[in-house]
């Protein structure tokens, strides 16, 4: 429930806070005094769209605080774990709007965006004639109410369904994985065929391509390469070269080698130097005599490589993953080629599911549409003693399918429903979303509301011009209505009406005051006293009046017996 609202800088609000109750919180004063500019503030941290024109003249932004006891309300927690916010019972939302129209928006310290506030809210508050918190203008709210209306039994029924369409969901998708239809199978296969007959027609090796990369740099360069080697061997070889000037080494250290340890060190070393100089001889001359590339067909080598690189763009950046796409393939393949014999068990489990499934789905049909009628029948009574004799309501459904046509593609049945409504003699049901918002509305909203609080996840129930077009006994029933629903769901109603503010649990007086050579509203919390000098405003008397006065004592202490009993 809405615990409290801080406004700043709205149209005549310079700041105020209010602290909202459970159970009947009523807002009253004079026409003009700024009780819409409260309703207009909530819904602007709610999520409705924002423009310039809330922004009180002369600032440069306006911000609103709302903060909710969240609690009971396990739709708030799914769609906490939805963002990965930390789930708390205390759920505080800010919105701060300036002229340039930029927005900052939070919940509970995190910066988010509209669309993000308004998953958050949709189950805060209902707020009348506001489209973005009218949850019955969603027609999947309206078959949730419905199905909550029909009680255990639709409970029990979901259950069934949801368990079977869980296994249904598994099933077909076993089934894709097995191939899916045949028509997807047969592609597949084709695809997975050519795929392992181009890889396995290659027929590469590890290090193919490596090795056939380093010989086509040898084709390219053999005549620099057999120019440096004869130069190599030339170094080594020819006269005065290095051999000759080790051997010479050598021999001059073998003349001093019997004279010292050191000497004699010297001749092994130069004699070491000469055996590695005659491998390097031997290596380079290998190299010479090796140098036949005429057994490779250059056009041969372009080709390998090529199809080698045609192959790693298809199916892996190198020859191991090439491999194991092969290898994956191939299981896929074999697995779509024993999809008969695989998929015969799942398509007859389908078939039993289908089936059972449908039986439920009718069940659950037919069960909608007698607590259909029993909910608008319900309904137009509510309206009758709300003062709309005429008025009429209907739950119109779908057309059921047949088997054949069902798609079974929801847990909740097949079934669609638009709830209809006309308030007047004559004029004829159309969907809520197309009906004019006013007094009329606003009662039937009432009505709807009073055979639905218990099982409506929102927590909060707005009601503005609840009182358009009513008075007498139709006031006092429409007050009463308001407590019943506040037993369960928290109310905030709007009034002028003395037989409304008399029920309330929680009166906050709306009214204009001058500051600073401009207008501001301000809202107050009314004790007992103040109570009472508010009724005798509203029903028309003077303060001064002592039979004014006692009036409104007595109509307050016949709201507070009425509210004992409820």
């Amino acid at each position: 429930m809405l615990n409290k609202l801080t406004i700043k800088n709205i149209a005549l609000i310079e700041s105020v806070t209010i602290d909202f109750l459970s159970g009947l919180n009523v807002l009253s004063g004079e026409t003009g005094s700024g009780k819409s500019v409260i309703i207009e503030s909530l819904n602007f941290v709610l999520g409705a769209k924002a423009d310039r024109s809330l922004i009180r003249s002369g600032q440069s932004d306006c911000y609103v605080c709302a903060e909710f006891d969240v609690s009971n309300n396990k739709s708030i927690f799914d769609t906490y774990n939805e963002f990965d916010f930390d789930c708390d019972d205390l759920l505080i939302l800010s919105r701060k709007f300036d002229v340039n129209g930029k927005n900052s928006i939070k919940i509970n310290g995190n910066a988010v965006n509209v669309s993000m506030l308004r998953k958050f809210t949709r189950s805060l508050v209902d707020v009348h004639g506001q489209s973005e918190h009218f949850e019955l203008l969603n027609a999947g709210n309206q078959l949730k109410l419905l199905d909550n209306f029909c009680g255990d039994d639709a409970y029990s029924l979901k259950n069934d369904i949801k368990i079977l369409y869980d296994e249904l969901r598994a099933v077909n998708k076993s089934l894709d994985e097995l191939g899916g239809d045949e028509s997807y199978r047969l592609n597949r296969l084709d695809v997975l065929n050519y795929q392992i007959n181009e890889i396995e027609n290659a027929n590469i090796t590890e290090n193919e391509e490596s090795e056939l990369q380093g010989i086509r740099e040898k084709i390219k360069n053999q005549e620099k390469i057999l120019n440096s080697l004869n130069s190599i061997k030339q170094t080594i070889n020819a006269e005065n070269g290095i051999s000759d000037l080790i051997l010479l080494g050598i021999k001059n250290a073998n003349l001093i080698s019997n004279f010292a340890p050191e000497y004699s060190n010297l001749y092994d070393q130069l004699s070491n130097l000469m055996d590695f100089s005659d491998n390097i001889l031997s290596n380079t001359q290998s190299m010479i005599d090796g140098f036949e590339y005429n057994d490779y067909d250059n056009d041969y080598i372009e080709h390998r490589l090529e199809l080698i690189k045609t192959l790693k763009k298809k199916y892996g950046n190198g020859f191991l993953e090439i491999m194991s796409f092969l290898k994956d393939a191939i299981i896929e393949r074999d697995k779509l080629n024993n999809f008969n014999e695989n998929a015969e068990k799942l398509l007859k489990r389908k078939d039993v599911l289908l089936h059972e499934l449908f039986v439920l789905y009718e069940k659950l049909g037919v069960l909608r549409r007698d607590y259909a009628l029993k909910l608008s029948n319900n309904v137009c009574n509510e309206l009758y003693e709300l003062g709309m004799e005429n008025a009429k309501f209907e739950i119109k459904f779908n057309n059921a399918p047949i088997f054949e046509n069902c798609k079974f593609d929801s847990p909740n049945g097949y079934d669609q429903v638009e709830f209809l409504f006309s308030a007047n003699l004559g004029e004829p049901l159309k969907n809520l979303s197309s009906v004019i918002s006013g007094g009329e509305m606003s009662r039937f909203m009432l009505a709807i509301k009073a055979q639905s609080a218990k099982y409506n996840d929102v927590s909060t129930y707005v009601f503005d011009e609840i009182d358009a077009g009513i008075s007498g006994k139709v006031a006092n029933t429409v007050a009463k209505k308001l407590v019943k629903i506040s037993k369960n769901t928290q109310v905030i109603a709007i009034t002028h009406l003395p037989q409304i503010s008399v029920y309330a649990d929680n009166n906050l007086l709306i009214s204009k005051s001058e500051k600073d050579e401009k207008t501001v509203t301000n809202v107050k919390a009314l004790t007992s006293d103040d109570k009472i000098n508010e009724i005798v405003r509203l029903v028309g008397g003077s303060l001064d009046s002592k039979s004014a006065r006692e009036h409104s004592i007595e109509l307050i202490k016949e709201a507070e017996e009425y509210k004992k009993t409820i």
